[in-house]
Order: structure tokens, then C-alpha cells, then sequence
């Protein structure tokens, strides 16, 4: 009886704040992190529903040894703290390509890969149209990896939202 009771209140909780909360329909701007080198990525948000939305992440690298880009697609649920402060958890996946010439080009490699990402992140909502966000990223490569196996990303975001 007692595990029933927590539960209902663990629900009523959630719902109070899954409704309490504004999303922007669409945000584009920058991802600024670690991320096995891509450091900046294109992001790019879009509502789904009062409590969802997508999250693309395009990144590019270019140096004299390593060449890459990847693509990342995050579905997202966000929960509103108070006032303008959301955070946010998600899961999705990641794909790209990579190229890298060792300077004595003795080991040559390439490929492709496939990430499976997790997300969580705080993120405010200002009065003007900018959100700005600190997130968290763990990414397990599924086929190939580029870098670790378990990479973990974190990341600032600012946004305009439209």
C-alpha cells in the first residue's frame, strides 16, 4: 500500500510539472563542447508537444590529420523548475563519418559510425527570444566508434528561438 501512495504522488508530481512548462516551436543556434574534437555543432530544436521536442546536432572537423562530421538526433522531454529554468532528459542516436591520416601516414584509418546518445540538461528561456543551456551527453558507439567507446559530452548551447 505504501509503494501505491508513492506512486501516485511520484505521478501527480510529474504531472504538475510536465504542465507548467512553455516550448519554444523551433531554436537554432550553437552546441559548444568537447565532443571527440567537433567542439561547435549547428543545433537545431523543434516542438512536438507541450512536453516534447527533437534536438539535430550536425558537427564538423576539419585539421590537417582528422577529417569528420557527425549527425545526432535527441527526442527530448522537458520538465519546468521554476519560472524560465526547464531541465530536460532524452535518448537518441548518432551517425557520421571519419577520416584520419597519421603524420607519418603509418596508420591510416576511416569509417563509419553509429552512437547511441543519452541527454540531460538545464536550460534557461529568457523574456527575448534566446535560450541558453548546459547539458550532458553520454554516447556508446554501437557500430564503430569515433574515439572511446563511451564518450561523454558536455556541452553550452545558446539559441534563438522562433
Amino acid at each position: 500500500m505504501k509503494k501505491l501512495i508513492f506512486i501516485i504522488v511520484v505521478i501527480v508530481g510529474i504531472v504538475n510539472q510536465i504542465s507548467a512548462q512553455e516550448i519554444s516551436e523551433h531554436a537554432i543556434g550553437f552546441r559548444i563542447g568537447d565532443n571527440d574534437g567537433f567542439g561547435a555543432e549547428i543545433s537545431y530544436q523543434k516542438k512536438l508537444n507541450d512536453v516534447n521536442r527533437l534536438e539535430f546536432d550536425l558537427g564538423l572537423r576539419n585539421t590537417t590529420y582528422r577529417n569528420a562530421w557527425k549527425l545526432s538526433g535527441i527526442y527530448q522531454w522537458v520538465w519546468n523548475i521554476e519560472g524560465g529554468f526547464n531541465w530536460y532528459a532524452g535518448f537518441g542516436a548518432g551517425i557520421g563519418t571519419w577520416n584520419h591520416k597519421d603524420k607519418y601516414e603509418y596508420d591510416d584509418e576511416d569509417g563509419l559510425f553509429i552512437n547511441g546518445d543519452g541527454n540531460v540538461g538545464i536550460e534557461y528561456n529568457f523574456e527575448i527570444p534566446l535560450l541558453i543551456s548546459i547539458d550532458f551527453r553520454p554516447e556508446l558507439g554501437i557500430i564503430n566508434n569515433y574515439g572511446d567507446n563511451l564518450d561523454f559530452d558536455l556541452a553550452l548551447s545558446l539559441r534563438y528561438q522562433f
